[in-house]
């Protein structure tokens, strides 16, 4: 009989302790978003954004940390394998991740998607084609004949080798026949800076980076790549406007944590992400940047990562990047 309710007794303290440990709050403390970019671009701002509403609804401090270089690779390998506890996540480029899985050049420390649990997509925005201002260039057809008139000569900055602005350099040039001399920075702050100053040509880049610019007149604004026209630029014509077939790419940003991560705790920031993203405020700043809020929940989150990848690798292949 002592035995036998000495047991009951251990029994009885080890669920308890297990279900303490279960509902412990989360989260204690304040959460690392980790960006993979440096300050100024579409994914930093996405971030901000966000960090600030989920800081007021989780009542812990969402603090924005950048780590770039690799086209987003070290930021996101940080992550991959940081510890599953809900205290560290990735703020990234969709796209840019997916694509960084395809070209073997990336030596990938980790394998994506599978590194990571979905929490939710955070934005959703276009890419526009700009120019600087005293490129001989008024349309998106006068660019076409002057790259293919210079043939390899006309060069486009990106945030890295792999990134979606890259990427999407190369399927313009393959739907267009055209070739185009690529320059990789490290993120799009630095990119958008040289083509200010005359050192590159063109960028195909996000609304969010680009939007402060619109009225700057040392740029000339061509076209955006979505299928439908950007509600933030509506004088803007699309490619396929513009005669670029079929061409219809947006960059969306993702919130990911590592896998092992409480199904708990993804389940709860989500919940938060799609509180946040009805803010006003939100919605005004993403409003005001041509972005929009997306979230969706952890399992769609996740199966959106292998889709992306699908959609980016006939691209890799026919450019024949590695």
């Amino acid at each position: 009989m002592n035995i036998s309710f000495t047991r009951l007794l251990t029994a009885a303290a080890l669920a308890a302790s297990t279900t303490l440990a279960v509902a412990s709050p989360w989260p204690e403390t304040a959460v690392r978003m980790i960006v993979p970019y440096p300050p100024g671009g579409a994914t930093d701002f996405s971030a901000r954004v966000y960090a600030e509403q989920l800081g007021k609804i989780l009542g812990k401090s969402i603090v924005v940390e950048n780590k770039a270089g690799a086209a987003g690779e070290i930021g996101a390998q940080f992550v991959a394998n940081a510890a599953p506890d809900g205290y560290t996540v990735l703020l990234g480029a969709l796209g840019s991740m997916a694509i960084n899985s395809l070209l073997p050049s990336k030596q990938q420390q980790y394998k994506f998607p599978d590194a990571f649990d979905g929490v939710s997509m955070a934005t959703s925005t276009p890419l526009a084609v700009v120019v600087r201002a005293d490129l001989p260039v008024k349309n998106i057809q006068e660019l076409i004949a002057l790259a293919k008139k210079r043939n390899g000569e006309l060069s486009y900055a990106s945030a890295g080798y792999g990134s979606s602005q890259h990427m999407t350099g190369e399927k313009f040039q393959l739907a267009t026949g055209t070739k185009l001399l690529h320059v990789p920075y490290k993120g799009s702050g630095p990119a958008l800076t040289d083509l200010i100053g005359g050192q590159v040509d063109m960028v195909f880049d996000t609304m969010p980076t680009l939007m402060g610019h619109v009225k700057n007149e040392k740029l000339r604004f061509l076209a955006v790549t979505t299928k439908d026209r950007a509600k933030s630029l509506p004088q803007v014509p699309t490619l396929q406007e513009e005669g670029v077939k079929d061409f219809d790419v947006s960059t969306r940003y993702v919130l990911l944590a590592p896998k092992g991560t409480p199904e708990a705790i993804r389940t709860k920031l989500y919940e938060a992400m799609k509180q946040a993203a009805q803010s006003p405020s939100l919605q005004q700043a993403m409003t005001g940047q041509g972005a929009d809020a997306v979230p969706s929940t952890p399992t769609d989150t996740f199966q959106a990562l292998s889709h992306e990848v699908a959609i980016w690798r006939d691209v890799v292949q026919n450019a024949e990047l590695k």
